[in-house]
């Protein structure tokens, strides 16, 4: 590849960096349920409760964020959520109490929380005949640090002795070094990304203040719904963010508790989730070619008879439970690149960054609900019946998503 061509995919591979970042953070909770329930003696309605706190914010700066591009641009949003994000998960390497653990978790989901919804936007401008394709390395990118997240917390909590004298000369020798690490890294990227990607953007591409027209205001981009086919993918986009969540918030313990596996096979499949998020390089680029909707219902159809099937033969060992989670990551995966792709063509240019804001608002506020229902249904009847629900939500948008396919 000559330098030239390397150059011109800069922007992408700094976002796309950032939300590996992001991803990495908000995926390190959830194999580090089990040691902060120890360490702290709380339920699994409480750190269900506390991760959907982190989830709400991320959602709740979802409209903000692409709003707020769509008037000062793109590259201010961007690096100050990812500075936001560093500063919280350095505070993490003070000692504190479950509350204030609590409390620093919404900062960290409000930083990231200002990236996806206007780098979707960004790429979009940046990458027009290709945006499926740069969706998909984007959000491929990002799911890595899905992958990465519960070997790094393995890592830093169960050390061999050799590793762990090493990793005690970190700051905070337990887990907490893990955020330590992340938040230099976020703070670099921050920087790295105000610095160099101004200068790489095609002309109009970062849109400020500048832009002709009035401001859109709340009601302008509330009227999108009054389209049916907009609001009908809503639904699917909500229902599959609802299912989603839902099964990665608690997905480790599930293995486990369910399926009697060890802490440490239940965390090797997890990995496996994300380790095929490759898939979306794929799905993106033959949504291009295809069209969206035959791919995204053909994902979607996938990813519900699999989680279907984890709850079914939930005894069965890991390697039939791996197969059902490597199915249901290669669903979940190949939709996510495909759905920003299809509502960035169907919203108008002026409403683009806050409307997609507003759908992502709705679509992680449903993902941000989940743990905590998952957490409350899961201490009330069982894991299995908590995983049953996010199975019946998911066969919704594969329901909902065909129709709209069928009515196009």
């Amino acid at each position: 590849m000559s330098l030239a061509r390397a150059r011109e995919y800069d922007v992408l591979v700094l976002a796309a960096l950032i939300w590996f970042l992001g991803k990495f953070v908000r995926y390190a909770f959830p194999p580090l349920f089990g040691p902060l329930q120890a360490s702290y003696g709380v339920s699994n309605a409480a750190v269900g409760a506390a991760f959907s706190g982190f989830m709400a914010v991320y959602a709740a700066l979802q409209f903000p964020s692409g709003a707020i591009a769509d008037r000062v641009g793109a590259v201010r949003v961007i690096a100050a959520g990812a500075a936001v994000a560093g500063v919280g998960a350095l505070s993490l390497i003070a000692d504190t109490s479950f509350a204030v653990l609590a409390g620093v978790m919404l900062v960290i989901g409000a930083g990231t929380g200002a990236h996806k919804t206007v780098a979707v936007r960004l790429l979009s401008r940046v990458y027009p005949v290709r945006t499926g394709r740069a969706l998909g390395a984007h959000d491929t990118f990002g799911a890595l640090g899905g992958v990465a997240a519960p070997a790094a917390v393995t890592l830093f909590v169960a050390a061999p002795p050799a590793l762990a004298a090493l990793l005690s000369r970190l700051p905070g020798a337990d887990w907490r070094g893990l955020f330590v690490v992340t938040g230099v890294a976020a703070l670099a990227l921050a920087a790295a990304f105000s610095l160099r990607v101004p200068g790489r953007l095609p002309a109009d591409a970062d849109r400020g203040p500048d832009r002709e027209g009035p401001d859109p205001g709340a009601r302008d981009y509330l009227s999108l719904f009054e389209d049916r086919r907009v609001a009908g993918f809503v639904l699917v986009t909500i229902a599959f963010s609802f299912a989603y969540n839902g099964a990665v918030a608690f997905l480790p313990l599930y293995l486990s508790q369910a399926g009697g596996l060890s802490t440490a096979t239940a965390n090797l499949l997890y990995s496996g989730l994300f380790a095929v998020t490759f898939v979306q390089l794929v799905s993106g680029d033959l949504s291009d070619r295809l069209g969206r909707f035959p791919v995204m219902v053909a994902a979607l159809g996938l990813a519900a008879a699999a989680l279907v099937g984890v709850v079914a033969v939930a005894e069965t060992g890991p390697v039939v439970l791996g197969a059902l989670v490597v199915a249901f990551g290669l669903g979940s995966h190949g939709f996510r690149p495909v759905r920003g792709a299809y509502l960035i063509e169907a919203l108008p240019e002026r409403l683009a960054g806050g409307g997609l804001g507003v759908v992502r608002t709705l679509l992680m506020a449903a993902g941000a609900l989940a743990p905590a229902t998952v957490g409350a249904v899961a201490d009330a009847s069982g894991f299995r019946a908590a995983f049953g629900l996010l199975a019946g939500a998911l066969a919704l948008a594969a329901g909902v998503a065909a129709g709209l396919w069928l009515t196009e």
